[in-house]
């Protein structure tokens, strides 16, 4: 069985939007995206984001197994509908997002991720799965992905209960174990439920990683 993920999406609209899209911001991936044109999405969204989108992009590319010649992580944004993680983003496609709501009633989001859906769904073929890397627990992404993938639309069990932050955090995780989490369809499963532990520390990691936020923090840098 083949596998590709499917990536919710950043905040376009959001602060840290604004730094990105600042013409004075002098971090190195504002001065990329202003002297080369363009970045790669999935770059972009990272920085937006911070760590979930972090998780999400490295679970993908270590556990993807895609049809040949097809992207293994696909994000959903919200007026292109689903582009593949590494394509290029300039500017104005960066403002062009945040002028779209991700919200499944809107026309500009919800027209362009079901044509792009119905496209990757032919294309990917009747053996490949894709695993949702995002809420299950509101319509947004579900109802659009659903009614294409039906029963192979799927989402990491573990995902039931947390937050975003946990969700990135066990992604980073289990991409650097190399840890594969267990997938359920959409359909018909439990959405919802009780909190589940919060990860286990580990010490020497953990300094890194906080010692590594707050510089990037500082500087402006992807978080």
């Amino acid at each position: 069985m083949f596998r590709i993920f499917l990536l919710s999406p950043a905040n376009s609209a959001g602060l840290r939007a604004q730094m990105l899209l600042n013409e004075r911001a002098q971090f190195p991936l504002a001065l990329r995206l202003r002297n080369q044109g363009a970045v790669p999405l999935s770059e972009a969204f990272t920085f937006l984001s911070g760590l979930y989108f972090r998780g999400k992009i490295a679970y993908a590319r270590a556990f993807a197994k895609p049809p040949e010649n097809l992207s293994g992580a696909f994000v959903i944004t919200p007026n292109r509908g689903l582009v593949a993680a590494e394509t290029l983003v300039s500017l104005e496609d960066l403002r062009a997002f945040a002028r779209v709501p991700i919200d499944h009633t809107d026309a500009r989001y919800r027209r362009p991720l079901l044509r792009e859906t119905k496209k990757l769904c032919a294309r990917a073929g009747e053996d490949c799965e894709a695993v949702l890397l995002g809420s299950i627990a509101t319509a947004k992404y579900v109802e659009p992905l659903l009614g294409c993938f039906g029963e192979r639309l799927k989402f990491p069990a573990e995902f039931v209960g947390r937050g975003d932050m946990s969700r990135g955090g066990l992604m980073l995780r289990c991409a650097a174990d190399r840890q594969e989490l267990e997938y359920v369809s959409v359909a018909g499963a439990i959405r919802r439920g009780a909190r589940p532990p919060k990860l286990a520390r580990r010490s020497d990691t953990d300094e890194r990683s906080r010692v590594s936020l707050r510089e990037l923090r500082v500087s402006g840098e992807p978080v």
